[in-house]
């Protein structure tokens, strides 16, 4: 399995509590103040359409 490219943080928490650091640690991460049990599929598509506008670069600089 992949690594993945987003880490979705509900609930407003900032960090990561030794969460996958490894393999997050060229993810993208998103955080929404909605807890859990609230997160819905505008929410998911209000983070796909954040993460879309994002520009990668891996670590690298702007070329």
């Amino acid at each position: 399995m992949p690594d993945p490219d987003l880490l979705i943080r509900t609930a407003g928490e900032m960090r990561v509590s030794n969460f996958l650091l490894w393999q997050i640690s060229y993810a993208e991460i998103w955080v929404t103040e909605k807890p859990w049990p609230d997160f819905d599929i505008a929410t998911l598509h209000a983070a796909l359409s954040d993460y879309s506008k994002r520009e990668r670069r891996f670590g690298g600089l702007k070329s």
